[in-house]
């Protein structure tokens, strides 16, 4: 048997898997965390891929690679406790077309809309703010608009990342799709580092605590 059916075969149904009564009893919510971001070397330091580069640290903090190709996306299974378990989403669809990877994912492994967090650069907020909320438009996000039309819903969670609006003049396109330099990337790390943690939060937590905490202007 091999890695891939091993790892897929431990996420389904226990009638589809044929696990035992002990196995099937377990209680654990499987959750899907996604992040948002374009695939190829050419995009991975762009703003666009703040959702990308939060869910490689919440892997490498973890000490697990996103190593399995399924469904159009990168994926990895992380363990909160006992009880919440989640899947480390990266799209390979394009930023603009995550819908169609996320809806099949959804579909496979049948996780409710409410157990779905998305994690997504956002032009309305100043650089650096992050806001955790459920539901709300799209405001142009054309990931997020692809995601509501393919899920029939937008009352899924969603970690919003401020990049802040680019300078008079510069195409909003071109703004987020611009290579940051190492010291603009060091300079996001901690927000990187706490989106990570709003998404723990809202696992653990619950969404109200997690928006409690994560929402304040410090």
């Amino acid at each position: 048997m091999g890695k891939l059916h091993r790892l897929f075969s431990s996420f389904r149904p226990s009638a589809a898997t044929g696990l035992n009564d002990a196995e099937s009893s377990e209680t654990t919510e499987l959750w899907l965390v996604v992040g948002l971001g374009n695939p190829g070397e050419s995009f991975t330091s762009t703003r666009h891929n703040l959702g990308f580069m939060v869910i490689d640290h919440m892997a490498s903090v973890r000490g697990i690679e996103l190593s399995v190709r399924k469904l159009e996306a990168l994926l990895a299974e992380t363990r909160f406790d006992a009880s919440h378990r989640a899947l480390l989403v990266k799209p390979q669809t394009f930023y603009n077309e995550t819908g169609r990877s996320v809806g099949t994912l959804m579909r496979y492994f049948k996780v409710p809309l409410e157990r779905i967090i998305v994690v997504h650069d956002d032009l309305d907020l100043e650089a650096g703010r992050l806001q955790v909320r459920r539901g709300g438009h799209h405001a142009g996000n054309r990931g997020v608009r692809s995601l509501i039309e393919t899920l029939g819903s937008d009352e899924f969670v969603r970690i919003r990342i401020g990049i802040g609006r680019p300078a008079q003049g510069q195409d909003p396109v071109d703004y987020v799709l611009e290579r940051m330099s190492e010291t603009e990337l060091s300079q996001w790390r901690a927000v990187i580092e706490r989106a990570g943690a709003a998404v723990e939060s809202v696992i653990l937590e619950g969404l109200q605590q997690a928006m409690n905490q994560f929402n304040r202007r410090d």
